[in-house]
């Protein structure tokens, strides 16, 4: 007796469940594949272009989409929050941009274990049963950035690396790090640096120090386009003038490269992998297969590119 009302009871589990999927389901945009993809931020410019191109994935593909990050609470509490809370609206694929904390695996385990398929952008975090990486390869990023730097200097110049001492471990800086290293290493070219700073000191003062200790530096190179601004404000209070080389291809930068204050930078592609990221999800839900790393690849920008690079972006951003 016992038997059969326990198989009653998991049968009736069974039902409710199936019905609440149908139901969830139903009450989607005209029953079409739900996607949601996560950000880590909701105003800079990279996360705007990456935005863009997963809009016009969702159109294209017919995709009920949405694009969230997390709200006012730090970081990484934000991202955990915010990712427990789509787990909940079960959609049927997600797509997200992670972090570095140790709580982000575990919470995207849980999509996983729910039969939703996930799809990292961005950075490639050690999450054993993701469906796809979909991103720039930032060792090869690096590598290109310092065959960039290296080709207008000599060798036997010194060049200088500022970051902080938690860029070193940091999943996508440590590797343009890597790259950039290789590539002056194999060139003949010194890199000076000061990593020995927290983030609670500032990339203008590492680079002065690095100026002060080595004045015969002839170039330098940052792990993203934000420091080298400001690796370039303290290049140029001291008078001096050398190729600085950063990497994401901000709009700001662009317009110093074709003004002819730089020289030249190496870019992701943010628009590529908000629209590609779109593109696999349908794939996945399609039940096709899709490759498990998805190189979006690497343009390196210079002056006789940057008017047409800010055009596209600026269409993009408006």
């Amino acid at each position: 007796m016992m038997r059969k009302k326990w198989i009653v009871l998991f049968v009736m589990a069974v039902f409710l469940a199936t019905m609440a999927g149908a139901i969830t389901k139903f009450l989607r945009k005209d029953n079409k594949p739900k996607v949601v993809v996560v950000l880590q931020e909701r105003n800079l410019q990279y996360w705007n272009i990456v935005r863009t191109g997963a809009e016009k994935g969702f159109r294209e593909f017919d995709i009920d989409g949405e694009v969230v990050a997390p709200g006012n609470k730090s970081k990484k509490d934000g991202l955990e929050y915010t990712l427990e809370s789509i787990l909940n609206e079960h959609p049927d694929v997600l797509v997200v941009a992670p972090n570095e904390s140790p709580a982000v695996i575990p919470i995207l385990n849980k999509f996983i274990e729910n039969k939703i398929p996930v799809l990292l952008i961005d950075a490639d975090i050690p999450l054993e049963h993701k469906t796809a990486y979909i991103g720039t390869n930032n060792f090869e990023l690096g590598k290109k950035a310092g065959e960039l730097l290296a080709s207008q200097l000599q060798p036997g110049d010194e060049v200088a690396l500022p970051f902080f001492a938690e860029d070193l471990t940091h999943p996508i800086l440590s590797e343009r790090i890597k790259g950039t290293t290789l590539s002056l290493d194999a060139a003949g070219i010194k890199v000076v640096t000061e990593p020995n700073h927290s983030q609670s000191s500032s990339i203008k003062k590492i680079m002065t120090t690095i100026l002060q200790k080595h004045p015969d530096v002839k170039g330098v190179y940052t792990t993203t386009d934000l420091y080298a601004l400001e690796a370039l404000t303290v290049v140029e209070e001291h008078g001096l003038k050398m190729p600085v080389i950063g990497a994401d291809g901000i709009m700001e930068m662009i317009e110093l490269i074709k003004d002819g204050t730089l020289t030249g930078t190496v870019a992701q592609n943010p628009y590529d992998i908000g629209y590609i990221s779109i593109e696999t999800a349908s794939k996945v839900i399609k039940g096709e297969k899709v490759r498990r790393n998805i190189d979006t690849g690497v343009d390196i920008i210079s002056k006789d590119n940057a008017k047409l690079k800010l055009d596209f972006m600026g269409d993009l951003l408006r």
